[in-house]
């Protein structure tokens, strides 16, 4: 025990002081925890490289299609035209409500950071047809944003805890939709509504042009497209739930709802109706895919590195003993996955780190305790979007785009944040009791 949390607080302290690269800070840190483990010298080679290679297998070409994917609905405009259908559906008085939406619903074909400098000019825009205060119409927006980051697959960090737990992803997006919601009701309009008062100043720096009217596509393919992987993993888990009395359907099935098929078949479905069908060329299509995975790329190896050290928290045998460990302990597996979660975002910052580096402390609390794999990754996606502050890339985005004070973005991005890390949590708890 002293081993892992020794190792653990050597990973925190490169990331955060040493400013350290995090898939070199996990191999070292990997390779410090099998020495103090007592791993045979020549065996931690091969467990480095079997861990990177059976987390990344899985998962790879999920996230980089799926990358691809987000790029696409950017760059043809869908996000833009969901985003401006919303509002002008809900209309003036329930403005935020519309670009809540926006923002959960363009949030799960979109990475956060890509979604934030795509839609926040949309927020400016607002502003200066509106006069209502940038931060109020903005929390919202980024609340979806940061809740379909951290809850939906195909996400990374949501789509790499499952991989780390063994749970379905089809599963774990619909039970994050259910636990994303009222989560969002929460720290998205209603905690708005007390941030009235907080004036920013934005920089003409952020205020990107938005594509002209003629040029996006329509609301019905713009939707029905961005959601298609929703459609498609939703339907198929349902159909896997309720198998048909034919071996060859449920074969089928099968194969179509494995999360891979369903990324390239919504990416070739995004192809065709928000690209050729609209005259444009392949290539002027796939053109952004290049920058699409140079994005992905950093998240990647940070799921290669926790792949690293969870194995050898396996083979050493380690990971066993923790699950047997934590299972005494007096806290709820949820809650102590959360936490631990929590515990390193504030170390850490990122999101991802926290949430992957927590999954290989816990992961045996899934199988020891016959837990629902699903819920340990909502619970542990929640706690690392906990008490994001000035070591996390958000904080200082949100900061610099609406033109606050440390203070002012204390009171509203980071406790936002706080709000979906807390009930997100209390919702995966109700969901525990009926699931």
């Amino acid at each position: 025990m002293l081993a892992v949390f020794f190792s653990v607080f050597v990973l925190t302290l490169s990331i955060a002081w040493g400013k350290v690269q995090p898939l070199i800070a996990f191999v070292l840190v990997s390779m410090l925890a099998a020495l103090l483990l007592g791993m045979p010298i020549e065996a931690i080679p091969k467990a480095i490289e079997k861990g990177i290679g059976d987390l990344l297998g899985s998962l790879t070409v999920i996230i980089c299609v799926g990358a691809v994917f987000g790029k696409l609905i950017a760059d043809s405009g869908a996000a833009q035209r969901i985003a401006g259908y919303l509002i002008s559906l809900f209309g003036q008085r329930r403005m935020p409500l519309a670009l809540m939406i926006t923002g959960f619903v363009a949030g799960i074909p979109l990475y956060y950071n890509v979604g934030f400098v795509l839609l926040v000019p949309l927020v400016f825009s607002l502003v200066y047809q509106t006069g209502r205060p940038a931060v109020a119409l903005a929390i919202p927006l980024v609340c979806g944003l940061s809740i379909a980051h951290g809850f939906l697959p195909p996400h990374p960090s949501p789509t790499a805890l499952a991989g780390q737990f063994g749970a379905d992803i089809g599963r774990t997006l619909l039970l994050g939709i259910v636990v994303g919601i009222p989560t969002l009701l929460i720290a998205g309009p209603l905690f708005a509504m007390s941030l009235k008062n907080i004036k920013g100043v934005s920089s003409a720096l952020f205020k990107a042009e938005l594509k002209p009217e003629a040029e996006l596509p329509g609301a019905f393919n713009s939707f029905a497209t961005a959601l298609l992987p929703v459609w498609l993993l939703g339907g198929f888990t349902v159909l896997i739930l309720h198998p048909s009395d034919s071996a060859a359907v449920n074969r089928l099935v099968a194969f179509f709802a494995n999360p891979l098929i369903i990324m390239l078949v919504a990416l070739g479905a995004a192809v065709v109706t928000l690209g050729l069908a609209r005259g444009r060329s392949l290539s002027s299509i796939m053109g952004g895919a290049g920058d699409a995975l140079r994005d992905v790329a950093p998240i990647l190896l940070v799921i290669a590195g926790a792949g690293a050290l969870k194995q050898v928290l396996v083979e050493t045998g380690v990971s066993a003993e923790l699950g047997r460990s934590l299972a005494s302990l007096p806290v709820p597996p949820l809650v102590l996955g959360w936490l631990i979660a929590l515990v390193l975002r504030v170390c850490l910052g990122s999101a991802t780190v926290a949430g992957l580096t927590a999954a290989g402390i816990v992961a045996p609390l899934v199988n020891g305790t016959g837990l629902d794999p699903s819920l340990m990754v909502l619970a542990v996606g929640a706690g690392s979007l906990m008490c994001s502050h000035v070591n996390d890339s958000g904080f200082w985005m949100f900061k610099e785009y609406m033109g606050l004070s440390l203070r002012d973005t204390f009171r509203s991005w980071t406790l936002m944040e706080t709000l979906v890390g807390l009930f997100g949590l209390l919702f995966v708890m109700l969901l525990s009791i009926f699931v």
